[in-house]
């Protein structure tokens, strides 16, 4: 093969995606490792299944408020980036830069670990002797085999990724076809002819809202609103969807009624089935309300389908979240070699490789939960921004497309979203603080790239 000219070498990303495969995108994006994951610590922070439903809806409401945000910022500024471009040019770049810095070890990189995570656990949940099928039980620990399943299937997705949109596109729309199935499937079946009780309702002790009370809320809607983290995530590719204006907010709109629907009834059905004192702490939530529903084979199948599910959210994140440093680099405030477009896939190649290198490292070095709290409380400070930037564009009349809800609608997201994360640090102040000082950290990085720029 010859030599590839410089010149020859695409300097931007074609825009390729129409709203079925964007939706489809987000939607998986939105699903993944939260809903199947969060509902046992939910109520053990809670212990009372109505208060935590209620928080469940509350969660897709907020989630909806932003994607009606972002939607109208996205129809404005259709660039691949998310909240990086949206905070730096409405704004200044420095917290721009720091949005993006977010996104690159927490925004993507950890949803990454947690979902691979979400589906070793889920995996050798259904196949407990798989270890031992291996003949590796002797040398490696079930915690250690675990971690190196769930890096594997990170190199699998980053290979998928890397060879182009257009294939992962493909394969995003047949994962997430096969995981809403899942999903429906499952709340149907388990509602009409699982074992279980809406007793269950009843059955917990009684929420106090005082302090401790109102921390755990904060804690709780933290953990929610990881579920539902991605309901924006149609901004990040913006540069590849056709149409942007209309495709853009359209996906977002649709696909967060769509999971807001979906995450209420599949709630209802985990309270259904499992009874509130053995919901407590349970991370494989799913498996577990699919075993007591209808018996233990079910359990193992249904657990196997699930960790197969994640595999849609894994591959989104990996698909979207190079988009951000792309962006970042282009600009001048990230490595030059993030912004290289690969001459035959036409994505950027070296940015997808970067991020799949830091959620390995995610996956060797925390637990789940301490991962869910450090994400969540992360993923939580620059969409506030970013929604604050709407009475900007709006006072500079420069929206592109006024939707519904101003100003109300952005100030109630605003609002309980700095009070959720003033009550989850309360509650966690250890992994809060940590993720205030990995945003902080990206400081002096901005300058030195800054300083850079200019010289």
């Amino acid at each position: 093969m010859g030599k590839i000219n410089k010149l020859e070498l695409p300097d931007k990303l074609q825009r390729k995606l129409g709203l079925f495969p964007v939706v489809n995108i987000v939607v998986a994006n939105i699903i993944g490792a939260g809903i199947f994951t969060t509902t046992g610590y939910l109520m053990g922070y809670l212990g009372n299944p109505l208060v935590m439903l209620s928080l469940w809806f509350l969660g897709g409401v907020i989630s909806l408020c932003g994607a009606l945000a972002f939607g109208e910022l996205g129809a404005t500024f259709p660039e691949a980036g998310g909240e990086y471009i949206f905070i730096s040019k409405l704004f200044h770049p420095l917290p721009g830069f720091l949005s993006g810095w977010l996104s690159l070890i927490v925004g993507f990189s950890a949803p990454i670990a947690a979902s691979a995570i979400g589906f070793s656990s889920y995996f050798t949940w259904a196949f407990p002797q798989f270890q031992q099928w291996l003949q590796m039980e002797s040398f490696v620990s079930e915690d250690l085999f675990n971690r190196l399943l769930a890096i594997i299937i990170i190199l699998v997705f980053t290979a998928v990724h890397y060879r182009g949109i257009v294939l992962g596109a493909k394969v995003q729309n047949g994962l997430t076809v096969m995981k809403v199935i899942l999903v429906v499937g499952l709340i149907i079946a388990g509602l009409t002819f699982g074992e279980g009780s809406f007793q269950n309702l009843a059955q917990a002790k009684e929420f106090r809202f005082d302090f401790g009370g109102w921390k755990s809320i904060g804690l709780s809607l933290m953990f929610i609103m990881f579920a539902y983290s991605g309901w924006n995530s149609a901004t990040y590719i913006g540069s590849e969807i056709k149409n942007p204006k209309k495709v853009i907010p359209g996906s977002l709109l649709i696909s967060t009624v769509i999971v807001i629907v979906l995450y209420l009834l599949l709630n209802v059905f985990f309270v259904y089935a499992v009874p509130p004192g053995k919901m407590v702490d349970e991370p494989e939530i799913g498996g577990l309300a699919a075993g007591l529903a209808f018996g233990k084979v079910a359990e193992m199948v249904i657990s196997l389908l699930i960790s197969f599910a994640l595999f849609s959210s894994l591959s989104a994140f990996i698909l979207l979240g190079p988009r951000v440093y792309y962006s970042m680099a282009r600009e001048g405030y990230f490595f030059n070699f993030v912004s290289r477009i690969h001459p035959r896939y036409e994505v950027p190649h070296l940015a997808v490789l970067l991020q799949s290198s830091i959620a390995i490292i995610l996956v060797l070095s925390g637990t789940f939960e301490q991962i869910l709290v450090y994400m969540g409380f992360s993923l939580g400070i620059f969409p506030i921004i970013a929604v604050l930037g709407i009475f900007k564009l709006r006072s500079r009349k420069e929206s592109k497309l006024k939707l519904p809800g101003y100003p109300f609608v952005h100030i109630f997201y605003i609002l309980t979203g700095i009070v959720m994360l003033v009550l989850a640090y309360f509650e966690k102040p250890i992994e809060s603080t940590i993720a205030v000082l990995t945003a902080l950290s990206g400081i002096p990085v901005y300058y030195w790239f800054k300083r850079k720029r200019i010289d």
